[in-house]
């Protein structure tokens, strides 16, 4: 499920490197898409015929957590989120599979890891991410395991499918606008090692939390090494950690007044993007060949 995506299509693509025959679904018609479906409003009846005769299912699509909306935006992520994998995973069970894999977010990874900082509380995407794994497993049931890879930003290609967050970076590298960077940093991972565990993990039947980085970036670091993709490398000046607070406080404020939210928080999200925001161990693959991929070439619009 998801199968046009940046990540399921390399999830497809090592599946058959290895023998196995993908069936893929997607919202959006592509060559190699099997069956058109909006997963995020398809019934248990609908799902039940895609999944007949399969061994394993991927759920490998998301949401933007930082599009404002109205409030309250709970239920809406919520409905994207979660309630999609709890009738996938229904559906799964019914037909019998045997194994499965979520597409998570890393931010369940140091939840775990700073239960002090309540991301759920303070942040629905988070909440919603949590909920997606826990009521996912539960529909699913213990007879099939599901695996939620916890995945940082994904650099890679696939045909004309980037990030959704690499064309706006794109321009910023390519432009005159000097670079700047909080401190603190992130993970990183290509899209084709996600695939490879999603794949390891289907074949094991694995079904467990697992966090997937290539290598730890600090903010700094990343952003030059897209300058210098893009042709213009430069300086990246680090900025104050008071700047990126009081920035950060102004911009939640400024929902609140518009009486609007987004998954991730403003007003916390200092606490996240100050932090080292780093997995162990990561797989020790290089990430610059999948920098390349993803910036390299004429601009983004």
């Amino acid at each position: 499920m998801g199968g046009s995506g940046l990540i399921g299509a390399h999830v497809v693509d090592v599946l058959r490197e290895r023998g196995h025959a993908p069936t893929t679904v997607a919202r959006t018609a592509r060559p190699g898409v099997d069956h058109l479906l909006d997963v995020g409003s398809a019934s248990i009846e609908e799902l039940r015929p895609l999944l007949a005769g399969h061994d394993g299912v991927v759920y490998a699509t998301r949401t933007d957590e930082q599009r404002p909306l109205r409030k309250p935006i709970y239920p809406e992520f919520r409905r994207d989120n979660v309630e999609p994998v709890v009738r996938l995973f229904t559906a799964a069970r019914q037909e019998g599979l045997t194994r499965g894999v979520i597409m998570g977010s890393y931010y369940t990874y140091y939840d775990r890891l700073h239960p002090q900082l309540h991301l759920p509380v303070r942040h629905t995407y988070i909440r919603c991410r949590v909920e997606q794994a826990r009521e996912g497993r539960s529909a699913a049931g213990t007879e099939l395991p599901v695996a939620v890879l916890e995945l940082p930003f994904v650099f890679g290609r696939a045909g004309d499918r980037l990030p959704n967050w690499a064309g706006p970076l794109d321009r910023w590298a390519r432009s005159r606008t000097p670079l700047v960077a909080p401190t603190g940093g992130t993970a990183a991972a290509s899209a084709r090692s996600v695939a490879e565990v999603a794949v390891d993990s289907l074949e094991q039947a694995r079904g467990d939390d697992i966090p997937v980085a290539d290598e730890n970036l600090t903010w700094d670091d990343m952003i030059g090494r897209i300058a210098e993709a893009v042709g213009r490398r430069r300086r990246v000046t680090r900025l104050p950690a008071g700047a990126v607070k009081a920035s950060l406080r102004l911009g939640g404020a400024l929902q609140a007044l518009g009486r609007k939210e987004s998954g991730i928080n403003p007003s916390h999200l200092a606490d996240l993007l100050l932090a080292e925001l780093f997995i162990e161990p990561t797989t020790g693959r290089s990430l610059g060949p999948a920098i390349r991929e993803t910036f390299a070439g004429p601009q983004r619009t």
